[in-house]
């Protein structure tokens, strides 16, 4: 910035350096991407297009979460590699579809919508599977069966659309799936969302700054994003190693708070039209179906009443 004598484009984008003050650390800690909180508060509070939103998201994430991803694997801090590698090449595809001919569906309120419903699906789950406080967990070392690489391919995947759409989904995702699915403790689930977070922000920063998109990034986007790289740098890294000795419970109240702050918000600051409400339960319902099914594929009860789920049991007891 000193040597383009850029400094003058903090005075107009000051309050995003501040709100990635906190950004970067939550993105660092918990499995939510630094688009978590720059999204909802960009087009809720400050009235910035979604597009422009999610073009700054993947871009400041590319930068924050990265340092937090390389703070978490020089400190050896435990995360599950082979649903990482999985779950990033499948993300990657996920993106460049989303960025390219999902995300041009959603107007913006819509995309407003979609976001905040997505998160509060997954936050319902997230506290129904949290009642059992004594419920058994795994650590980076939890057993993966072929259904299970699958799974982690196509959620992998439709992560990596809902980033196109909002510039974060891949790291809910796949968390969701470890913790709900697998059982792997909170503890293991969240550094591994914010490696597979980093590798995603990276492949559409790619594919939209190497012109390969249909659209280029926004030029807006870039301004912002020249402003908040030096603090991202930091607070990504700080959240990260903050969070290594916290408690899965620490954890999980972090989400909970989050979540409900963006969902109300979004509730109080957009003109509510009736197809808004309708597509607003209708994502989460769907949603919460979605990790409803990885709560029965985590739980000791039959996978419904489907031919293959004694079989699915007996592979992932197997581990095969």
């Amino acid at each position: 910035m000193a040597v383009s004598d850029l400094w003058h484009l903090f005075a107009t984008y000051w309050v995003a350096s501040l709100t990635m003050v906190f950004g970067s650390f939550i993105a660092g800690a918990t499995s939510e991407g630094g688009g978590a909180v720059a999204f909802p508060v960009f087009t809720l509070i400050l009235g910035i297009k979604p597009a422009i939103a999610r073009d700054f998201s993947i871009m400041i994430q590319s930068v924050g979460m990265t340092a937090a991803a390389i703070t978490i694997l020089s400190l050896r801090i435990p995360v599950v590699g082979k649903a990482i590698i999985v779950a990033a090449l499948s993300g990657a595809c996920g993106v460049f579809i989303g960025l390219d001919y999902v995300a041009p569906l959603f107007p913006g309120p819509v995309a407003k919508t979609f976001f905040t419903a997505v998160w509060l699906s997954f936050g319902v789950s997230l506290y129904l599977m949290n009642r059992d406080k004594q419920r058994p967990t795994k650590g980076a070392d939890v057993e993966l069966c072929t259904f299970d690489y699958v799974a982690l391919a196509f959620l992998g995947g439709l992560g990596g659309v809902i980033t196109g759409i909002v510039g974060s989904g891949i790291d809910i995702i796949i968390f969701s799936f470890l913790v709900l699915g697998l059982r792997v403790s909170e503890r293991v689930a969240t550094p591994t969302s914010v490696v597979l977070m980093a590798s995603n922000s990276v492949a559409a920063f790619f594919w939209k700054g190497f012109g390969f998109a249909a659209q280029p990034l926004a030029a807006e986007a870039w301004s912002m994003w020249l402003c908040c790289v030096p603090v991202v740098v930091l607070g990504a890294p700080l959240g990260a190693w903050f969070i290594r000795n916290r408690s899965r419970e620490f954890v999980v109240g972090i989400l909970y708070f989050s979540i409900l702050a963006q969902y109300i918000g979004a509730l109080i600051l957009l003109k509510q039209t009736t197809f808004l409400l309708v597509f607003n339960g209708v994502t989460v319902l769907g949603g919460s179906l979605l990790f409803f099914l990885m709560t029965r594929l985590g739980s000791d009860k039959p996978f419904f009443s489907l031919p293959f789920a004694g079989r699915l049991s007996l592979a992932r007891n197997n581990g095969t």
